[in-house]
């Protein structure tokens, strides 16, 4: 199986609302903006399109002279999966282009991740691929804001959940502070690669039963009988940004690597 990257597109959704940290992808990292990192990422992947996708001006205007394309798309859509879709059409992708999509808050995503999710995708028939990494520690499993997933043998998603999977039963029967060694348990990644005519389905999917339960996205595909390849992430994501206490570890985070 061929290790090389395939060629592909990046499209970066980037919506201006934000409940929890407003104006969210304009919100300077050390004196950049966000979405002007992620878009940066994209590019240091080798992407051969970087498209930022968004329903605000503004966002296209701190944008201007980065070298990336940006979709002023509709502000009604409710998902960034919608906002990809739009983007879809708007550039008329083949079909069986892959397409990135690079979560608008995720700054420090490694290229090496960027380039392997596309990797899962050319390397398997399923219409949309991820990644996961290995969990060690007891409490991220318990964890119910870190999604959990199981694969099959052959590296497709059986299951994402914020439950703890898998339930290793006797084990558990015991207090919960280590975890058994022989297990894999997996955190989710929430990156994602789509052959571009299979954006346009999933859009029309309706929304289903577990997928609303467990608030998890991707189980709408899994629900409607579409496979999701899953490969391991090379290198780790640090933390996406969500709160202001988030862009306070950023800044931290930055000033140690420099």
């Amino acid at each position: 199986m061929s290790s090389a990257v395939p060629e592909f597109i990046v499209a970066i959704p980037a919506r201006y609302g934000s409940t929890r940290l407003p104006g969210k992808p304009l919100r300077s990292i050390a004196g950049v903006p966000m979405v002007v990192r992620v878009a940066q990422r994209a590019l240091l992947a080798g992407a051969s399109q970087v498209v930022v996708a968004t329903d605000d001006q503004r966002i296209v205007d701190a944008l201007a002279g980065q070298g990336v394309d940006v979709c002023l798309t509709r502000a009604d859509h409710a998902s960034g999966s919608d906002r990809l879709a739009e983007c879809a059409a708007h550039y008329r992708w083949p079909a069986d282009a892959i397409v990135v999509n690079l979560q608008g808050d995720e700054p420090f995503a490694p290229a090496a991740g960027i380039c392997e999710v596309a990797k899962a995708l050319a390397q398997d028939d399923a219409p949309m691929a991820t990644l996961a990494t290995p969990i060690s520690d007891a409490h991220e499993l318990f964890d119910p804001n870190v999604v959990k997933l199981v694969r099959t043998a052959q590296g497709r998603a059986l299951y994402f959940s914020r439950a703890p999977l898998p339930w290793a039963r006797d084990a558990f029967a015991a207090p919960r502070e280590t975890l058994p060694q022989d297990l894999p348990f997996l955190r989710h990644i929430g990156i994602y690669a789509y052959r571009a005519g299979f954006l346009q389905q999933y859009t029309g999917l309706a929304r289903t039963p577990l997928e609303q339960a467990e608030s998890l996205e991707q189980l709408r595909v899994l629900e409607h009988g579409y496979p999701i390849a899953v490969h391991l992430t090379p290198e780790p994501f640090p933390p996406g940004i969500d709160t202001e206490a988030d862009l306070q570890r950023a800044e931290a985070w930055l000033s140690k690597q420099s």
